[in-house]
Formats: structure tokens, C-alpha cells, sequence
């Protein structure tokens, strides 16, 4: 695949280009470049026709292969050559050998082509569209009308109704972000492009920032799920969920202890609760003003001064009818109250039904060490032991060896650091938004989670077949109360990071 899109490179321009070029001098939306498998791309001439619409812009100043593989399944044999020679500009300096030095993923094995061949042959079978269909959209207009509704009642009925209603807005609230802007921004609600902005914007409606929502879950946690560095640097390859609530909880084993953490499966619960607050009050404007969250350049997006405006106009809009309309009927301390009761509830919702996925007993953990060394670390499975990501080189399935799939195939990596719950269950899907079929969502974000049980068998077969772990709880009750266990394990942890050395 690389051979042939670096034949074709040559052919539209003989530049070359750095990873640190690409993030220092093309990051931003009026200027932005991407890599993807050693091919540099213009991606500011790219938006204005790209099918996803100004998605590709997340893309800007980074080696986006990851995003390219994941958000194309249809696409089997690398970019397709009028891209290369329409948008071309250049080429990785060193081509796709440098950028395999510097990434921890390795897409040599035929893995996830042979998945992403049978998931499009299964949907194709169906007739079902990748992205969403009536069914989605019914069921968005269901949500945002509940939403909506249960709203106007918090505000004008009286204090003890107004509790209730409350409650109820912050559960409709959680689902128009799992079923509704989850899709949106991950391109996979409609094929039409203003559908899925709309569908994006949903969570501004309900007081966060779809922007950050995009840096921390789609350039951070995705691409690199469950990928660790002991500390928060400059490196774009981390996970920035599996350390977002460090020093409060302790979520992996390469963070360090303190002694508050031999309760955190105590507290957890509560905390939980405070993540959407704290998101809408504090994340959001951090990412802003600073223009980075974390280890992630933001500049992407808030480069654009619409961007911008967009942010403090969405906040302003939705302080006007979650806020200050409470208060003005309630009063001050009563609708603050209000207010905040419904965030808890919202919380809560999302906490309960995502953390389970990737924080949990069993599930694997890689780190990634300097100058392009990788090592597995492993991940708390019982008190007395852990669970190490499978070296698939060795795996043997049914007596006979597999085609080989290296330790850091990226989709085999999303297989380990993942977790289902309830795995098949039409109902269950829907009521998580396809978290519940968290790998499925992992290995294809572009297919919308109306189609996961209907690609669930085909991932788990494939799986097996190449001796890739799939895991699946049995509901969610046991996934929360296995993530539960990990957590007070890792509470009395030794603070250094655990290697497959050492063990």
C-alpha cells in the first residue's frame, strides 16, 4: 500500500516534510497539512470537497493515518490515486519507514483490511447505509424533544415537580450525548454533511463544547486508546482519558499512588457525577484560552475566529436557558440547584455506561517509550496477578498458527483495550448509543451505533480467527462492578509502572 501511494507522491511533488514541520508550521485550518502513510496531503483544499465535511480539518499538522484507515473501511489499498494527485504536496521525510520509527502502530498485517472487507460486504448485505439511516433520526428527534420538554417543566413547575423534571432532563441530556452528538462528530450520523454538524452542535445545546469533546475523544483517546506516558508531554500518541483524572482517581498502573486512592472505589462513584460541571466550567475554557488540551494542539479549530465565536455564543445561549431561567423562576439558590441536580443526574448517566469500556479488570494497557521502543505494560486483572496484552505473534487458534498480527497492529491493540458489555443486544445499544459495543465502535467511529449488532458476530468471528482477543461482559452491572475491582486494586498498586520485563 505504501509502495504504491509513495510511487504516486513522486510523480505530484518531490517535497519533503517533517512530523515537527507539520505540527509547527500546518496545523491550522487556513493552513493545514496531513500525513497519511508517508503521503502529505493539502488539507485545507481537501475540506472544501471532502465528503465528511470539515472533519478532515482534526487532521491539521499531524500524521493522520489513524484517521484516514479508521474513517475509510471502504478504502482497501491506501489513498485513492486522484487524491494523491490532486491534493498531494509532498512526502514524510523518510516516507512510511520514518513514520513507523516514530508511531507506535504498525498496519502491515491483513487484520483490519479483512475486517473492514466483511463489516461493508455485511452492511452491503443488509442494505443498511454505514451512517444513519431513519431509524437514527427518528430516534434523535425522540431525544431531542424529551430533552426539550422535560426542560420547559423544570423551569416552570413548581420547586418539588421541578426536581423531578430535572432528573429527567439530565438523563435526556446524557442520551442526546451518547446517541445523538456521539454519532454527529464522528461523521457517522448522516450522509449529508449539515445533518451531522447539526447533529455535532447538539452538544453545545446542552452546555458543552463539541470542540473539545473533539480533541480530548477523537485525536486523543481514540487513535491511541489506553496508550500510556507516565507523564502528560508534548507527545500527541496518548491517551488523554486514561490519566484525565489524575491526582483524584488513579485509572492505570504507570500513574503514581498517593494514599487517597486506597478509597478511590469509594468515592468514585460521586466523582463521576462532577464530570460534565466540571467540563462545561473548567475544560472547556482552558482548551480556549490556552489553545491546547493537554498534549493535543488545538489550533485546528480555534485558529478560526468563526470557531471562537461559535464557543462563547453557545455558552452564552444555553447559561441563558439552563441558568438564568431556572433562577429567575425559582429564585437564585433554587434554580442553581436545579441546575446543578441535572448535570449530576447527566454525569452519572455517561460515567456509568462509558468508564466501564476501558478501565476495568483485565483490559490491557501499551506505553510507548522513547526513540520509536515500544513495551507492553499490563493491566490489573485480580488482585493477585494481571492481564498482559497478548504477544499475537505466538497466538495460536485451534491448534493451528495464524496469519501473523504484530503486538502493535493498531486494530488488535483497539481489540485488548477494549471492552464490551451486553454484546448483540438491539435494546442495549440503543440505550447506551453503542457503548456497549465499544470495540465495534473503536475499529469503525464513521459507522453509525444503529448498525453495531449487525456487525457484532462478523468482528468477534474475525477476531477468533486471527487469535485477537475480544471481550465481552455479560451486562453492564458486571462490567461496573469488575470496574469497581480495578479500581481499589489500583489503589493499593506500587506506584511504578509494571513492564512485561519486570513480570
Amino acid at each position: 500500500m505504501s509502495t504504491e501511494v509513495a510511487s504516486n507522491t513522486n510523480k505530484a511533488s518531490d517535497r519533503t516534510f517533517t512530523l515537527n514541520e507539520l505540527a509547527s508550521k500546518y496545523n491550522k485550518p487556513q493552513r493545514a497539512y496531513a500525513s497519511v502513510h508517508g503521503t502529505v496531503i493539502d488539507v485545507t483544499a481537501f475540506a472544501k470537497n471532502h465528503p465528511g465535511g470539515d472533519i478532515i480539518l482534526l487532521s491539521a499538522g499531524r500524521d493522520a493515518t489513524i484517521l484516514f484507515e479508521t474513517y475509510h473501511p471502504r478504502l482497501q489499498n491506501g489513498l485513492p490515486k486522484a487524491i494523491v494527485q490532486r491534493y498531494a504536496v509532498g512526502r514524510l521525510s523518510g516516507g512510511e519507514e520514518v513514520r513507523r520509527e516514530s508511531s507506535y502502530y504498525d498496519w502491515s498485517s491483513q487484520f483490519y483490511p479483512t475486517l473492514k472487507h466483511r463489516v461493508c460486504e455485511r452492511l452491503q448485505a443488509l442494505r443498511r447505509t454505514r451512517r444513519g439511516g431513519l431509524e437514527i433520526f427518528l430516534k434523535a428527534c425522540f431525544l431531542l424533544l424529551g430533552f426539550w420538554f422535560s426542560l420547559l417543566q423544570m423551569i416552570t413547575r413548581p420547586f418539588s415537580q421541578a426536581c423531578l423534571w430535572s432528573c429527567i432532563m439530565g438523563i435526556f441530556a446524557s442520551f442526546v450525548g451518547t446517541c445523538i452528538q456521539h454519532d454527529g462528530n464522528h461523521g457517522a450520523f448522516s450522509t449529508n454533511k449539515l445533518l451531522n454538524k447539526a447533529a455535532g452542535w447538539t452538544l453545545d445545546m446542552i452546555g458543552a463544547s463539541a470542540y473539545t469533546w473533539e480533541f480530548q475523544h477523537m485525536l486523543g483517546h481514540h487513535p491511541y486508546t489506553n496508550l500510556l506516558q507516565d507523564t502528560i508531554g508534548s507527545d500527541q500518541e496518548s491517551d488523554p482519558d486514561v490519566f484525565s483524572s489524575y491526582p483524584l482517581l488513579r485509572m492505570h498502573p504507570a500513574q503514581g499512588s498517593i494514599p487517597l486512592h486506597k478509597f478511590q472505589h469509594c468515592y468514585a462513584p460521586l466523582l463521576f457525577a462532577l464530570m460534565t460541571l466540571s467540563k462545561v466550567f473548567q475544560q472547556d475554557y482552558d482548551v480556549i484560552w490556552t489553545n491546547k488540551l493537554y498534549h493535543i494542539d488545538a489550533s485546528c479549530r480555534y485558529a478560526s475566529l468563526w470557531n471562537r465565536l461559535r464557543f462563547y455564543l453557545m455558552k452564552a445561549i444555553t447559561t441563558f436557558y439552563m441558568i438564568i431561567l431556572p433562577c429567575y423562576f425559582h429564585g437564585l439558590e433554587r434554580g442553581l440547584f436545579l441546575f446543578a441536580l441535572g448535570h449530576l443526574v447527566c454525569g452519572e448517566m455517561l460515567a456509568t455506561m462509558f468508564i466501564v469500556n476501558h478501565v476495568i479488570e483485565g483490559v490491557a494497557f501499551a506505553e510507548k517509550k522513547k526513540k520509536g521502543e515500544t513495551e507492553q505494560t499490563l493491566a490489573p486483572r485480580t488482585a493477585k496477578g494481571f492481564a498482559p496484552m497478548l504477544d499475537l505473534q505466538k497466538s495460536h487458534v485451534n491448534g493451528k498458527d495464524k496469519a501473523i498480527v504484530p503486538l502493535n497492529d493498531w486494530a488488535a491493540v483497539q481489540c485488548q483495550t477494549s471492552v464490551n458489555w451486553s454484546s448483540g443486544s438491539w435494546f442495549w445499544n440503543h440505550f447506551s448509543g453503542g457503548l456497549n459495543h465499544q470495540i465495534e465502535h473503536h475499529l469503525f467511529p464513521s459507522i453509525c451505533h444503529s448498525n453495531y449488532p449487525y456487525i457484532q458476530d462478523v468482528v468477534e468471528s474475525t477476531c477468533a480467527e486471527f487469535g485477537v482477543p475480544y471481550r465481552s461482559e455479560k451486562n453492564l452491572w458486571t462490567a461496573y462492578g469488575k470496574m469497581i475491582n480495578h479500581l481499589k486494586y489500583l489503589g493499593t498498586l506500587h506506584t511504578t509502572a509494571v513492564t512485561k520485563k519486570e513480570h
